[in-house]
């Protein structure tokens, strides 16, 4: 089992005859993911091979009609993701991955307050984020495909990178699910909406959570698992070393006086339970350790 992407979704790509879509199209393809197609308004009614021949349809709602396609993933330029994301929202399709980074805030804020208001029946992971991987299943965006193996880890991140290490250092032990959900300031999917997937889960057994500075969602995320999460959840908080004021890679990784510290975060968790690794390979290791008493 997985959560979001499975091995019976059926991907389509937005932007699938850019270079970025048919070059990660490819991947995603040689990884065992369902690709059925993809969009590209003026190139309707072509084919684009991405090592199999796939039809290029002109909308998401053509597109799905045409090939049942229940999940979308966006390599549109960045002023162009508002108006993709519209669109797939307004179709209905149940999930969007958005790998798109440098979308102005306001726009993302607009496209995902007009998926609230459709009454959220598309979930939206990113933007600028890695996208989703259920290895052995199925792989929704950049994420490599070959560096960890199926197992009973769930993942939820905020960062691409550390996404991939903590897949690599737990390989032995294998992921249900990874997601990448992004480091900008406003994202679709957070920690909590992850938290919550991992917890019904029946083929997860520990949770990983990595975050970073700035914001809250880290103490919020913390909060919820006191409440409603009973498996085992391990923590990494990125940043510590980060100078006050100073954003740091991601637009939301910004510290301002006390609030959105590294240190504020661990605390926030470490109350609530999770254990929170000094480096990313305590964090495996306490991980790892987690699984086992798990079972």
């Amino acid at each position: 089992m997985a959560i979001f992407l499975t091995g019976q979704s059926r991907v389509l790509i937005q932007g699938i005859t850019g270079s970025e879509g048919r070059k990660h199209g490819q991947r995603m393809l040689a990884a065992g993911t369902k690709i059925v197609g993809g969009t590209n308004p003026r190139k309707a009614g072509q084919t684009v091979d991405l090592g199999a021949p796939l039809p290029v349809f002109a909308t998401v709602a053509d597109a799905m009609a045409a090939t049942g396609a229940d999940v979308s993933v966006v390599f549109v330029p960045a002023l162009g993701v508002k108006a993709a994301v519209i669109e797939a929202v307004d179709a209905q399709i149940p999930l969007v991955v958005v790998i798109t980074e440098g979308i102005p805030v306001h726009d993302t804020t607009a496209f995902w307050a007009y998926a609230s208001a459709a009454g959220n029946r598309t979930r939206i992971v990113g933007p600028n984020c890695p996208g989703v991987a259920s290895p052995g299943k199925s792989n929704a965006g950049i994420i490599p495909a070959d560096i960890t193996t199926e197992g009973r880890i769930g993942l939820v991140s905020k960062s691409g990178t550390l996404t991939y290490q903590m897949m690599y250092e737990l390989r032995d032990v294998g992921f249900s699910t990874c997601v990448g959900i992004g480091g900008d300031p406003v994202v679709g999917t957070t920690h909590i909406d992850c938290l919550q997937a991992f917890q019904e889960d029946p083929e997860t057994d520990a949770i990983v959570m990595i975050g970073e500075i700035g914001g809250d969602a880290e103490e919020r995320a913390a909060a919820f698992v006191d409440q409603h999460v009973t498996k085992p959840v391990v923590g990494y908080v990125a940043g510590f070393t980060a100078p006050e004021g100073k954003t740091m890679g991601h637009a939301g990784a910004i510290v301002s006086g006390s609030a959105g510290t590294a240190q504020a975060k661990k605390e926030a968790l470490e109350k609530v339970g999770v254990r929170v690794g000094k480096t990313p390979s305590e964090t495996a290791r306490i991980a790892r350790a987690a699984v086992r008493q798990a079972r």
